[in-house]
């Protein structure tokens, strides 16, 4: 392979169809019940019979899993930039914060639905807020404060401002660490909205829609589910890939370098 890139994926799709093939292998030859496990090509065809329904839940769910992903970033990134810059704010809101993170999405649901109301979008936006408030909030704090000494007196030794210091180095080094929680908070997202729709929001949902199949013993119908989900999470992840080359095109790998 003299594509890179082609180089870089082709480990996780051998794995990922070779998992697939066993999985539809074994099922045929073990022949369980299909409330066990079905089969991958029985639920990719649900998926193809219920296309719509599918298409349309996924739709629901991704509004707010991507909405209560960017809102989430934005206050983590305003906060850990307040954190950063004055020691009373740190001190007041980083317990604050880990408390909140501490607290299961489960009990938080219903007292959303209550705030919000049972079928506003709104509650289980909040709820996935808060679940990538916190490592965005994490990381980008790690990324604002864990500057080079050296970097801190050049700047100094210019007369920077606070400002210029946080706008010229500060940020630069904390962007592959927002990056990084970006990766790990694009999938909490789908699985937040997702666990919030099991207690409310759009019956149209595929957090409803697995819940529902699953209640009438349709479990090929709830993988189906399940797998639309799996792929809104893979698509946010590389997008979010693809925002880290398009901002930090210097972040190079040694396999993308010429002869690397």
């Amino acid at each position: 392979m003299n594509n890179p890139r082609l180089r870089a994926i082709a480990p996780a799709l051998i794995v990922g169809i070779g998992g697939l093939v066993l999985w539809e292998l074994v099922l045929t030859v073990l022949n369980p019940q299909a409330f066990v496990l079905p089969r991958p090509s029985v639920i990719a065809g649900k998926v193809v019979e219920q296309w719509s329904t599918i298409v349309t839940a996924t739709r629901s769910t991704g509004f707010v899993a991507v909405t209560g992903l960017i809102a989430g970033a934005f206050f983590g990134v305003v906060v850990a930039v307040l954190v950063s810059r004055f020691r009373l704010v740190s001190e007041a809101v980083t317990p604050l914060a880990v408390a909140v993170n501490a607290i299961p999405i489960i009990a938080l649901a219903p007292i959303f639905n209550f705030w919000f109301g049972l079928r506003s979008p709104r509650s289980n936006q909040g709820i996935v807020v808060l679940l990538v408030f916190f490592p965005v909030f994490v990381n980008t704090v790690r990324g604002l404060t864990e500057v080079h000494q050296g970097q801190l007196d050049l700047m100094e030794s210019f007369a920077a401002t606070k400002w210029e210091t946080l706008k010229q180095v500060r940020i630069p080094n904390a962007l592959p660490y927002l990056f990084t929680s970006l990766k790990i908070a694009s999938s909490l997202a789908v699985i937040a909205a997702i666990v919030a729709e099991y207690f409310g929001g759009d019956q149209a949902a595929l957090g409803q829609l697995i819940v529902q199949q699953a209640a009438l013993s349709r479990y090929s119908s709830a993988w189906a589910g399940v797998l639309a989900g799996t792929l809104m999470g893979m698509a946010l992840y590389l997008i979010v890939v693809i925002l880290e080359r398009r901002l930090m095109p210097w972040q190079v790998t040694e396999t993308e370098r010429p002869g690397g």
